[in-house]
């Protein structure tokens, strides 16, 4: 595990009081504070920044983007992305993997071609504290300085309503059956729950608030549905869901929840759960519902990713959970102007998807290079595109598109000029499955490219 910067100092401060003790002992403390001392003060292995550096925490489709566009907005600054992962693996869409509708080489790209392609720094590492005043990021391979800096670190899960601070409840409720909404190994825990189920209750949550991805739950319901009567399995999907209706593309979904799904899948609307027992495998609701499961896969309400309270960037409210505090025309930090914030941690009520996040990265990466060039910006609206599969074989879809105007009467960001087709039978339903795939491949070339 990497040592925090405060525990580094903690510890030299335990060193520096410990170091009378014996000669042997000393001259051991003396190099064990040498090696801390040297990484403390080590520096990233990255070149001499040529121009202002601008410094992206986070290789998602905002981050990715900010990376590319701010390049091109302004040549001459130099841009850094750090992200922790050394593969992009792509949530949307994964719910096709899941059920062998798409391969995974779909969903993988390569940061290095993506950072060659487009002349930035890709920095594979983990960072674990940012010094606002020195303006330095902290990670676990060495310190790396900066003009400006753009946090789009993504979203964390809270658990709290459910387990009420037990961890060792929330501890299996992650690695036993987890939500499967941050890329990588929760993806291929439940496509093997999924290959692996014979017979029962597979449940499946939707949280409340503004989650990550509103459609997704109900088309990963669809697509298990969809696979489990295409193997002739003997089970259902019991969808919970803590809101009141389905929050999205509702008419689309629906009908495909009572006419193609209707003996499997049990929609459980306006249910929040008030019990787990993991060793039982049954959950209670609010509803008075006790439902025993062969296998689950728990999505729970979500958060902004902690980094933002280790930076102190972070707030929180009722609408809020812990997202960034930010001016929602600039995307700038309240607390530091050298910080912008983007993506699925920006407090705004926009659809937390990947076409949003990538748009709101070209749009950030127009205002740092506006003030980075010293000219003028102009807000624009990032723009929701989502499609939503409803059965494989072939792939129908169902589909809305919106932008976002401010509401200065009610202070908050209204759709505008939204649309959806969420008829999914014949040719239509079929044309937007094909619309499905392509817009992938647009968005994939978007950031990659």
């Amino acid at each position: 595990m990497a040592l925090s910067r405060r525990d580094l100092l903690k510890i030299s401060a335990i060193l520096a009081a410990t170091s009378s003790f014996g000669s042997e002992s000393s001259k051991k403390d003396v190099d064990i504070k040498k090696s801390i001392s040297s990484y403390r003060v080590q520096n990233a292995p990255l070149p001499k920044p040529k121009g202002p550096r601008v410094v992206v925490v986070g290789g998602g489709w905002s981050g990715l983007a900010v990376a590319k566009y701010l390049k091109k907005f302004s040549p001459k600054t130099d841009v850094v992305l750090i992200e922790k992962r050394s593969v992009f693996v792509s949530c949307p869409l994964s719910n096709l993997w899941l059920v062998d509708l798409i391969d995974l080489q779909f969903l993988t790209h390569d940061y290095l071609q993506a950072a060659q392609n487009n002349e930035y720094i890709y920095f594979n590492a983990t960072v674990y504290d940012i010094d606002r005043v020195s303006k330095k990021v902290y990670t676990n391979e060495g310190i790396v300085s900066y003009d400006y800096l753009v946090l789009a670190p993504g979203i964390d899960y809270d658990y709290e309503e459910w387990t009420n601070g037990n961890m060792e409840l929330e501890t299996k409720l992650k690695s036993l059956y987890p939500a499967g909404f941050i890329p990588g190994s929760e993806h291929f825990t439940l496509k093997r729950k999924i290959e692996e189920f014979e017979e029962g209750n597979f449940v499946l949550t939707v949280p409340g608030g503004n989650y990550r991805c509103l459609p997704a739950p109900y088309e990963r319901a669809s697509l298990i549905a969809w696979y489990m009567k295409k193997e002739g399995i003997k089970g259902k999907v019991v969808l919970i869901d803590e809101n009141p209706d389905i929050t999205i593309k509702k008419d689309g979904f629906n009908s495909a929840f009572n006419e193609l799904y209707k003996d499997y899948i049990e929609y459980l609307p306006g249910s929040k759960i008030t019990d787990i027992d993991l060793d039982k495998k049954r959950v209670v609701t609010d509803m008075g519902d006790e439902i025993d499961f062969s296998d689950a896969s728990f999505y729970p309400r979500i958060r902004g990713a902690k980094l933002l309270e280790i930076v102190g960037v972070a707030k929180d409210s009722a609408f809020n959970k812990k997202e960034a505090d930010i001016d929602p025309f600039t995307y700038q930090s309240k607390a530091d102007p050298y910080i912008y914030c983007t993506g699925d941690v920006r407090p705004m009520g926009f659809s937390k998807s990947g076409n949003t996040a990538n748009s709101e990265g070209h749009l950030v990466a127009k205002i740092i290079a506006s003030v980075i060039e010293g000219k003028e910006f102009k807000w624009d609206s990032p723009i929701t595109v989502c499609y939503s599969a409803v059965s494989g074989d072939p792939i129908r879809a169902i589909s809305v598109n919106a932008k976002y105007a401010y509401d200065k009467k009610k202070k908050v960001f209204t759709f505008k000029d939204a649309s959806t087709m969420e008829n999914w039978k014949g040719k239509q339903g079929i044309m937007s499955g094909k619309g499905l795939l392509e817009w992938a491949k647009g968005m994939y070339r978007d950031m990659f490219m």
